[in-house]
């Protein structure tokens, strides 16, 4: 007699729900900390989100500050930077972009190192790498002997004519090369330069010596720590948190609902089918206030901004000024479960000011209220940054109630 499997209860959402599911695993609804803040408030964060996304823009500060300021509020950034790279807990690698992860995540992430060593990722540094082995076979053994190295001291770092890749030396290549291969690992300085150094210098030596999942149970795995930190979302969703192929995460996931780690979902308005993780809640109230990075997991994945909260964002750090239709650091402002607003954010150092340069509601918002809890938002923000003041322009259709809100005069 032939075995029936039982079918696996879909569950449905509307899209407060799911909007109040997705906050709630990326820790939005996690207390506030109303003593000092320290590594067990670090380390809950990560929890949370997976990893920090790296990233050199710092209009505001380094991005990878803003998502722990949004959970946490104002921190002290050195301490953070002190865990994240001498600690041992974390490490720079390629996951979600450039990022710093746990260094738990090190064996799920050999998968990607070996593609990239065999040329389907990152071609073009495989083909420097092929076509000059002596060359960064002595650039490793420099960082062997010397390190932790910038690539600015390396012997040979200078620009050279053919150069693989404009505005960069072949040194800083073939490190970046070894680095993306896991030869050698990285951490940063105070100005966030990177320094070099061999793999086991900054990855613990029991971590290191872990045996090497098959790709398809790390990949699992990944997908399942997506859906943790997302609570729900598309194949597309959980496949782009770690950079895994929409049509490999496909199979992957399915194979994760089979074995229970994953729940199917539907969403209202969704067009595709969702997955819920069994750890997701789904509280009946998110109180947050915050703005949030660019580069924060709630929004990074644009169509998925899109999808849960009805925000359409594009990064216009790269379009010309005269093309940008919000600004060139533009931060979503996130109130109670919505994206309520954004504002295009400067830090003013000289001026010892935080510059709101253009300030926006979605529609259908209330303003007033919007601007009202915005202005309080904004000072946090500037006290985070050491920044004495506030100064919010004209521009922008929140712009008056904003000024009004602080002053009391639109004008």
């Amino acid at each position: 007699m032939t075995a029936v499997s039982t079918p696996i209860a879909v569950r449905r959402f509307d899209a407060g729900g799911a909007r109040r599911i997705a906050l709630a695993a990326q820790g939005f609804t996690d207390p506030v900390p109303t003593g000092r803040i320290d590594v067990r408030h670090y380390r809950r964060v990560i929890g949370r989100l997976g990893l920090l996304q790296l990233d050199s823009v710092q209009a505001v500060c380094r991005s990878h500050y803003l998502p722990v300021y949004s959970r946490l509020g104002p921190y002290d950034r050195g301490r953070l930077d002190d865990w994240l790279w001498h600690s041992g807990e974390m490490f720079e690698t390629w996951s979600h972009e450039a990022s710093v992860a746990p260094v738990e995540l090190e064996p799920l992430l050999r998968w990607s190192r070996d593609r990239a060593r065999s040329g389907e990722t990152w071609s073009g540094l495989a083909a420097m790498a092929g076509k000059c082995p002596d060359y960064v076979a002595a650039v490793l053994e420099e960082v062997r002997r010397q390190g932790p190295i910038p690539a600015s001291a390396l012997s040979d770092p200078r620009p050279r004519k053919g150069m693989w890749w404009d505005g960069r030396s072949d040194g800083k290549r073939a490190l970046e090369w070894l680095f993306r291969i896991g030869e050698v690992g990285s951490r940063r300085t105070e100005n966030f330069e990177r320094v070099y150094d061999l793999l086991d210098q900054i990855v613990p030596t029991a971590v290191l010596g872990l045996s090497t999942p098959d790709e398809a149970t790390a990949q699992r795995d990944l997908l399942e720590l997506a859906g943790r930190c997302l609570g729900l979302g598309t194949a597309s969703d959980l496949a782009d948190y770690f950079r895994i192929g929409s049509s490999v995460a496909r199979s992957r996931l399915a194979e994760l609902v089979e074995a229970g780690y994953l729940i199917p979902a539907e969403v209202e308005g969704w067009r595709e089918p969702a997955y819920l993780h069994p750890s997701a809640v789904q509280p009946r109230v998110v109180n947050a206030r915050t703005l949030l990075s660019p580069f924060d997991p709630v929004v990074w994945c644009r169509p998925r901004a899109e999808r849960l909260f009805g925000f359409r964002y594009r990064i216009e750090i790269y379009v010309p000024k005269p093309d940008r239709k919000f600004g060139y650091y533009v931060m979503p402002f996130l109130l109670g479960d919505r994206l309520v607003g954004r504002v295009d954010v400067k830090a003013d150092r000289k001026a010892d000011c935080l510059l709101a340069r253009g300030v926006f509601a979605e529609d259908g918002v209330d303003r007033g209220q919007v601007a009202s809890e915005l202005s309080i938002e904004l000072d946090r923000l500037a006290r985070f940054l050491g920044l004495s003041g506030v100064d919010v322009a004209r521009r922008g259709n929140l712009a008056g109630a904003l000024r009004s809100a602080r002053t009391g005069d639109p004008s």
